[in-house]
C-alpha cells in the first residue's frame, strides 16, 4: 500500500522539476575563509532524519557535526571544543524560515591537576591521561569535558527564558567522581575523551556508550536522547579530485574513486528527539545547526549583518560565524565573496543569495571541463526547478511554507528500515531519504551532481530538451550507503585511532 502510494507522490514530485542544487566537497569543511580561523566553531555537516532504530517510531535524530578533518594521531590535546563558542541545532516549525526552536550546547571542563611525585617534589602530570581508561573507571584521566545543554522556543530574543536539558540516569556521574571532581549535577553532561589508542582505552566503543544519556527536555512529554563526542567523519567524498578540476571520471563506476575523508574523525552532537515536540502538529519541520561566538574574538567584520557591522556593540555579544544545513550550499553554491557572509545570515534572509540558485556555475564548470565529452550543461533560466527545492521545499513532499535555505524533513514519512534504503533518496524511490531530510547513508554528492545537471528536468517533455546530459548518472566515485553506519542511536561509527594494541613489550639491555 506504502509504496503505491508515495510512488503517485514521487512520479508527481519529479515530473513537477522540484529538488536542490549543487554538490561536491567535504560537506561544509573549511568552507569560508573566516571559519578556517576557528576551526573549533566550523559546522561540517547536518543530518535529520526520522529514527530507523528498531523500536524508536515516533522520534527524530539530528547531528550536527563539528571541527573537520580531525587526525586520529591528534595528540597530545586532541579535538576539545571551545568553551566560549555557542553550538545550536535549530529547528523550524512554523514555516516562518526562523528558529522556533532551539537547542544550544556550551561546554566546560574538569581539570584535575593530576601530579606525580618526582624526586621528592610533586610535578604535574603533562599528558590528558596517565593510566588505562575503561568504562566506570576514568581515575586516570587528567581532564574532563563537560557540557551543559539549554532549549528556547520564540526565536533568538527567547533565549533569556532558556531551560536547561537534564540527565535522567545519575548513575551515568560515577565516572568522574573523586580526584577532586566535583559532583555533577542533572544538568551537567559528559563528552568522552578522543580515543587515544587501544593501549588507553581496552574497549573503547564501551567507555563512550556510557555517555549515551536519556534526557527530561522541557516541554517535550517523552524523554530524548543526546550523545557528544568523537566519531568517524560520515561524510564520504573524492575531494582532492573533485577540487583538482574534477580529475575523474564523472560518468564512471558509483564506487570508483577514494574517500578522502576515510580517515578522518570529527566531533559529533546527536540529539533524538520525541517527534511530537519538534513538530508541533505540523508535518514538515526545517533544520540546521549554527555556531556563535562573542565580538570580542570577531571584531566588526565586512561579512557581519549590515546592523552589527554599523554598531560597535557590546565585546560579549554574541554573533553567528558558521551555519549548516543542505549540504555543500556554501561550498559551490555561493559566490567566493559571499562565503563568509552566508555563514552569518540566517535562512528568513536567503532572498540575497538568490542569483546562484538560478544561474548555477557548477554545472557550467563541468561542461568546459568535459565539453568535449558530450557534457553539456542545462540552458533552462532562471532554474525555477533548484529555487523550488532550494527555498522552498518540494510540494507534496517537504514544503513548509518557509522561503530559506534549510534541511527540509516530513515527519508523517515513516523511516526506512537501514538494509531497505535507496543511497539515492528519493532519486532512488525512497521518500524517506535525501532531500526529504538527510541520512548518514545518502550519498548527497551523486544525487546532486545528478540533479543540478538537470535529471528533474528529462522527466517532464516539455523541459527535457533544456538539460541535454540530464539523465547520465553523474557520480564522484566515493560510494557511501547505510551499511558503512550503526543501526543505532547515535548512528555514527566510532572514532578512529592510529594507536594500536601493543605487540610486545620493551626489551631493556643488560
Amino acid at each position: 500500500m506504502r509504496k503505491g502510494i508515495w510512488g503517485s507522490v514521487l512520479a508527481a514530485t519529479l515530473a513537477a522539476g522540484a529538488f536542490w542544487a549543487a554538490p561536491a566537497k567535504a560537506s561544509s569543511h573549511r568552507e569560508a575563509p573566516f571559519i578556517t580561523s576557528v576551526p573549533k566553531a566550523d559546522g561540517t555537516d547536518f543530518y535529520m532524519f526520522q529514527s530507523y532504530e528498531p523500536g524508536r517510531e515516533g522520534y527524530t535524530t539530528f547531528v550536527a557535526d563539528y571541527q573537520p578533518l580531525q587526525s586520529p594521531a591528534g595528540a597530545p590535546n586532541y579535538y576539545e571544543l571551545d568553551q566560549d563558542v555557542r553550538y545550536n541545532i535549530n529547528i523550524d516549525n512554523s514555516g516562518s524560515a526562523k528558529a522556533n526552536m532551539v537547542f544550544s550546547f556550551q561546554f566546560g571542563a574538569n581539570q584535575r591537576d593530576a601530579e606525580l611525585m618526582v624526586g621528592g617534589k610533586k610535578v604535574a602530570i603533562a599528558e590528558k591521561n596517565f593510566g588505562q581508561i575503561k568504562a566506570g573507571d576514568d581515575s586516570k584521566l587528567n581532564k574532563v569535558e563537560l557540557y551543559s545543554i539549554s532549549v528556547f522556543r520564540g526565536g533568538a530574543e527567547a533565549r533569556k527564558g532558556a531551560q536547561a536539558v537534564t540527565r535522567i540516569d545519575d548513575s551515568k556521574t560515577n565516572t568522574v567522581q573523586g580526584n577532586n571532581s566535583p559532583l555533577l549535577g542533572k544538568s551537567t553532561f559528559i563528552k568522552p575523551t578522543d580515543y587515544v589508542g587501544d593501549k588507553t582505552f581496552p574497549d573503547y566503543n564501551a567507555y563512550a556508550r556510557q555517555f549515551i544519556y536519556n534526557i527530561n527536555i522541557p516541554g517535550c512529554d517523552k524523554p530524548g536522547r543526546v550523545f557528544v563526542g568523537a566519531r568517524k567523519d560520515p561524510f564520504v567524498v573524492n575531494v582532492a579530485e573533485v577540487f583538482d578540476l574534477v580529475n575523474l571520471n564523472p560518468l564512471g563506476a558509483m564506487d570508483q574513486g577514494k574517500d578522502d575523508l576515510a580517515d578522518s574523525n570529527v566531533t559529533a552532537f546527536v540529539l533524538e528527539v520525541p517527534t511530537s515536540c519538534v513538530a508541533f502538529g505540523n508535518k514538515v519541520i526545517g533544520g540546521w545547526t549554527t555556531a556563535e561566538m562573542q565580538r570580542s574574538r570577531i571584531g566588526n567584520k565586512s561579512f557581519l549583518p549590515k546592523h552589527k557591522q554599523d554598531t560597535e556593540g557590546a565585546s560579549d555579544e554574541w554573533l553567528q560565524v558558521s551555519r549548516v544545513g543542505m549540504p555543500l550550499v556554501n561550498e559551490l553554491v555561493i559566490g567566493l565573496k559571499d562565503k563568509d557572509k552566508f555563514n552569518s545570515s540566517e535562512p528568513k534572509d536567503d532572498a540575497q543569495f538568490i542569483d546562484y540558485v538560478t544561474n548555477p556555475t557548477l554545472p557550467a564548470l563541468l561542461e568546459v571541463l568535459f565539453g568535449d565529452k558530450g557534457v553539456k550543461a542545462p540552458t533552462l533560466f532562471p532554474r525555477a526547478d533548484l529555487v523550488q527545492a532550494f527555498l522552498t521545499g518540494i510540494p507534496g513532499l517537504n514544503a513548509n511554507g518557509a522561503v530559506g535555505e534549510m534541511v527540509r524533513l516530513n515527519v508523517s514519512i515513516p523511516a526506512t528500515p537501514a538494509a531497505s534504503q535507496s543511497n539515492l533518496g528519493v532519486l532512488g524511490k525512497d521518500l524517506a531519504g535525501f532531500p526529504n531530510g538527510r541520512r548518514p547513508g545518502d550519498d548527497v554528492v551523486d544525487a546532486e551532481l545528478r540533479v543540478a545537471m538537470g535529471v528533474l528536468l528529462t522527466l517532464d517533455p516539455k523541459t527535457a530538451a533544456y538539460a541535454p546530459s540530464g539523465a547520465l548518472p553523474f557520480t564522484d566515485g566515493a560510494f557511501t550507503d547505510a551499511s558503512h553506519y550503526d543501526t543505532t542511536f547515535p548512528y555514527l561509527r566510532a572514532p578512529l585511532s592510529n594507536s594500536s594494541k601493543p605487540t610486545h613489550a620493551p626489551t631493556v639491555s643488560k
